[in-house]
């Protein structure tokens, strides 16, 4: 049995994953994977695509994907795009910015 100063001592926080738009520059390249959350309040299953970094995770939101897509059908030779973001939840808005 340990104390709460034990575990304190010893915690690690659950790594968290990041959003695309925190990146400056994100390569067309980058390998996607898929992986299944839990909503903290309803407790309902929910799947999100993400790409690696650094050892680090970034969510990237079917919008992003969607809006990807446009721009490469006009220029299949991108290599480098940016995601600005504004707002939070449910009124997250995203932009794509082509970079090269």
């Amino acid at each position: 049995m340990t104390t709460i100063k034990e575990e304190a001592q010893g915690f690690e926080p659950k790594a968290s994953i990041k959003n695309i738009a925190d990146l400056s520059e994100v390569s067309t390249e980058l390998e996607l994977f898929t992986e299944t959350g839990k909503n903290n309040e309803t407790g309902e299953e929910f799947s999100y695509k993400y790409f690696e970094v650094n050892g680090e995770k970034y969510r990237v939101p079917n919008k992003v994907i969607g809006d990807l897509k446009v721009i490469l059908e006009e220029n299949p030779n991108l290599k480098k795009f940016k995601v600005k973001r504004v707002g939070t939840g449910l009124d997250t808005k995203y932009t794509l910015i082509p970079l090269s």
